[in-house]
């Protein structure tokens, strides 16, 4: 039988963390050599011995003060090729012009030390004068080409997204302390957009749907190429939902800790001339609680390859992250839980087409005081032996309230 080797699972106590975790907690996490960064909502941490041991790192202190301080978003990632520490930190909304803005922060060591990184603030104004003002940026996403760094960030005006906008920033600029970028803006129909990791010569990303068809988009990676888009119908059939409280499966406590779920896309990948896609997915007559719909498509002609859903008939999946390894092969980082007899539990895996291997890590003492959790993790290849992973989940350990958050970092690999 396949299997999953957990190589480290450790969970990250207040020392780690700092005073504040969240319940909808979003770690990311990124290795390179012995040095790991991890950030979450709303800390960093950092360790320099492969994760065995953790520093707590201050982003209110590491970098200087903006908008309205920071909250809550972040995300890193590491890109082998130059060795650049990407940071990406979303700051709260400034009571005197109703706008917030986003720091995109880089560094080649990766250290909290002073001068050892270099930021950009972005704000909604820069892009269309509109924006000006009572305009925010939020639900980003980061991956890379071979080339270039994109991010996305949807465009809220009143609480509605009125647009999605994808950053293309040039990774050799970034390695010189220098920014240069294009931007694709999308209309109020495209947003929420899901990046896939793994990406080296097109970029792809799908836009949130409820329903067949879906949207794909794909931007090739040299400079001055367009942006494509496909309509793709799935075989299989699914209904998502953008309302909160749509998906329900509750803890043993009653708590539905799906409260916050939205249907958009969370995890996407490239490799092998493939690209795919997972998102939530609401009941069926027989799948009786939320699932995760699962899309490859052939890269160039969109053909639909496969759908790897992950569902089961007690329980609801929620939240997933994917990124090929060296060999191809997806991992995977995910929730599951409720059907009335589970708290949260986090879990990491892989692909063995056509199905999933998944192993759990680390199981919740409890459900969440008003169902608060999510909203995203990460996986990513791990260094210096890239047919493992780094993922991110977290769990609740003595309580119910953002106090009792412990983030998990996790090392894995494929068993025999």
């Amino acid at each position: 039988m396949p299997s999953v080797n957990l190589h480290r699972n450790i969970g990250l106590n207040d020392a780690a963390t700092g005073p504040i975790t969240a319940l909808d907690d979003e770690p990311t996490a990124a290795r390179f050599l012995d040095h790991v960064l991890v950030t979450g909502n709303v800390y960093a941490s950092r360790s320099q011995d492969g994760g065995s041991t953790w520093t707590h790192v201050d982003p209110y202190t590491t970098f200087p003060f903006a908008a309205a301080s920071l909250c809550c978003d972040q995300m890193t990632l590491h890109e082998r090729s130059r060795n650049l520490w990407i940071w990406l930190l979303q700051y709260h909304v400034n009571p005197l012009d109703g706008s917030n803005i986003f720091r995109l922060a880089v560094s080649t060591d990766g250290t909290p030390a002073p001068g050892s990184w270099f930021f950009w603030d972005f704000n909604p104004g820069l892009f269309d004068p509109e924006w000006a003002t009572n305009t925010q940026f939020d639900r980003p996403d980061m991956a890379t080409t071979d080339n270039h760094l994109y991010l996305t960030y949807n465009v809220f005006r009143a609480d509605s997204a009125v647009a999605a906008i994808v950053f293309k920033i040039s990774l050799s600029h970034l390695a010189q302390h220098q920014l240069s970028y294009v931007f694709y803006r999308t209309t109020p129909q495209d947003v929420s957009l899901c990046l896939t990791r793994g990406a080296t010569t097109d970029m792809y990303f799908m836009s949130e749907a409820v329903q067949n068809p879906v949207r794909i988009f794909r931007w090739p990676d040299p400079d001055g190429s367009g942006v494509g888009k496909a309509v793709v119908s799935t075989p299989g059939a699914w209904t998502a939902s953008t309302v909160t409280g749509s998906y329900v499966s509750n803890c043993p406590s009653g708590t539905n800790w799906l409260r916050k779920l939205h249907g958009r896309a969370t995890a996407g990948w490239a490799a092998q001339g493939l690209a795919g896609f997972l998102w939530h997915a609401l009941p069926t007559s027989d799948r009786p609680h939320p699932w995760i719909k699962g899309l490859v498509v052939d890269g160039v002609t969109a053909a639909v390859f496969a759908e790897p859903d992950i569902w089961h008939p007690d329980w609801a999946w929620a939240y997933p992250a994917t990124c090929p390894n060296a060999d191809g092969v997806i991992g995977i980082s995910l929730f599951y839980g409720g059907g009335g007899v589970i708290n949260p539990r986090h879990a990491v895996g892989y692909m063995d087409a056509p199905s999933w291997v998944l192993q759990g890590t680390r199981d919740s003492t409890h459900g969440p005081d008003g169902g608060i959790w999510g909203d995203y993790l990460s996986c990513t290849t791990s260094h210096p032996d890239a047919t493992r992973w780094v993922a991110t989940g977290f769990t609740l350990q003595g309580g119910t309230t953002f106090a009792h958050i412990e983030p998990q970092y996790v090392e894995f690999g494929v068993g025999p």
